[in-house]
């Protein structure tokens, strides 16, 4: 992998909660069926997390609020057409689904599954993806900020 060009991703994780749980969708790459989150390449007109939405959308119809803020990123090595290899180093982005469309771009072209954290999670090759997956917990950061200011101003 030394030598080898890194190249920048955008990718959305979608979430829905259920009941009391959180579950994720994982769609599969549509040539070698493995299991991953929709990401795709940057788009000079649009912003990482608008890029992000966009993805979801295309490749697994789903629209919703996409967080402004990534909340980690992972490493993959991607095979180009060319026979050649990148690596993409992909910063991931929340999205709370609010709709899951039955038409869209990329329809019959991957499988698509919503599972919970640990199952999901169990199906990604890409360890810190798995890891970032398993830890997911969506608006803790802000719930603790607002706690923080809370007690600051108690003071």
């Amino acid at each position: 992998m030394a030598g080898m060009k890194t190249k920048k991703q955008y990718a959305a994780l979608p979430y829905i909660v259920f009941r009391n749980h959180i579950e994720v969708l994982l769609i599969t790459r549509r040539r070698s069926k493995r299991w991953i989150i929709p990401k795709g390449w940057p788009e000079d007109q649009l912003s990482p997390s608008k890029l992000a939405a966009l993805e979801a959308f295309e490749e697994a119809g789903l629209k919703g609020q996409v967080a402004k803020r990534a909340i980690g990123n992972f490493n993959y090595v991607k095979r180009l057409d060319d026979k050649n290899s990148v690596i993409c180093s992909v910063d991931i982005f929340p999205m709370k689904v609010s709709a899951q469309y039955l038409d869209f771009p990329e329809k019959g072209q991957r499988e698509l599954r919503w599972l919970k954290l640990k199952k999901a999670a169990a199906l990604i090759e890409e360890k810190e993806l798995a890891a970032l997956i398993i830890r997911f917990e969506p608006g803790k950061k802000k719930s603790r900020a607002k706690l923080k200011a809370k007690i600051s101003a108690s003071l």
